[in-house]
């Protein structure tokens, strides 16, 4: 199983594109962030992306790239090297256990043509059962242009269908799934969780401004590209930032860093609350402004995250009209 990244056959191979939907685990060829890979030493790869100057959902703000873009072309970059790298078949899962990115404000300004991003990734702590992938950690450090991007890293395991499904039960059965799916909350007002539109909310208001629902709505065209029996990694990664740019409201800033542990799935039949904290330990700088969230549903924590928003006084920001 291979996606020949070869351009010196002929001139026609030299065009660039899009991988495949197929290895990034998309429906949609629209959302294929990614364009390439090669491997250059053992568990070592360097993978491309391009990212558009405007999208539907990761738009840019004040100027920069959504810094969540680099989230998902890591997201991506999963599925691809498990595939393409260490043979997994497709149907199989690759499940989350930690993330966490850091992001250079400044490469993150939108330029004239669609940003080319380079993702050296090394691979860590590789189990096998068998022959069979069960596991590694990826780190990566993205550029642009050759300037220094971000970082990121990502520790997920690999289920065959089979065992997933042996897993996750009556859970993991999408048509059960749908029937017992909550109904869509009301959203919060979408200027208070840095949202241009009510449709892209992700949280939902409590009597408490430290705390929210989810919103998972299964219609959303990018959060839920395809069917899926629980709430995507993507989202639980907006709902962070959501609930960090209602922390710090009225000020406004660009989510640089983020760092997130999961523990369990968050399923989509039940309700799952998204609670907020101040991170005073991290709270020295005044144009930071770092918070703790964790989400709790059936009263079992489901993740546990730290973000740190750059606040207005070190990035530019749009303005948003009042609701």
């Amino acid at each position: 199983m291979t996606v020949s990244t070869d351009h010196s056959a002929s001139p026609i191979a030299a065009l660039s594109s899009a991988l495949p939907r197929e290895y990034v685990h998309k429906s949609a060829h629209s959302e294929v962030l990614l364009t390439g890979w090669r491997t250059v030493a053992p568990d070592e790869y360097v993978v491309t992306a391009q990212w558009p100057r405007a999208h539907s959902f990761y738009a840019p703000d004040g100027g920069h790239h959504d810094p969540l873009l680099l989230a998902e072309s890591v997201r991506q970059a999963i599925p691809l090297l498990s595939h393409v790298a260490y043979d997994v078949p497709f149907g199989h899962r690759q499940i989350w256990d930690t993330f966490s990115y850091s992001t250079n404000a400044d490469a993150l300004a939108v330029g004239s043509t669609p940003a080319d991003i380079s993702l050296h990734i090394r691979c860590s702590g590789i189990s096998r059962r068998g022959r069979r992938l069960a596991g590694l950690t990826m780190h990566v450090t993205a550029t642009r242009d050759g300037k220094f991007l971000g970082t990121a890293e990502a520790g997920f395991t690999n289920q065959p269908e089979a065992v997933y499904q042996r897993l996750r039960g009556r859970n993991g059965d999408l048509d059960e799934v749908a029937a017992r799916t909550i109904p869509l909350p009301p959203p919060l007002t979408p200027r208070r969780v840095g949202r241009d539109r009510f449709h892209d909310v992700v949280l939902s208001p409590t009597s408490s401004t430290r705390r929210a629902q989810l919103r998972a709505d299964v219609n959303h065209p990018i959060l839920f590209d395809h069917p899926v029996d629980h709430a995507p990694g993507m989202l639980l990664l907006e709902a962070v930032r959501q609930a960090a740019y209602r922390s710090a409201y009225p000020r406004r800033g660009v989510l640089t860093d983020m760092e997130i542990r999961f523990f369990r799935y968050a399923e989509l039949t039940s309700a799952c609350w998204i609670e907020t904290l101040r991170n005073t330990e991290e709270a020295s700088a005044p144009d930071r402004h770092p918070v703790r969230v964790i989400a709790r549903q059936n009263d079992e924590v489901i993740f546990a995250a730290t973000a740190s928003i750059a606040t207005a006084t070190t990035v530019p920001l749009r303005m948003y009209a009042a609701r």
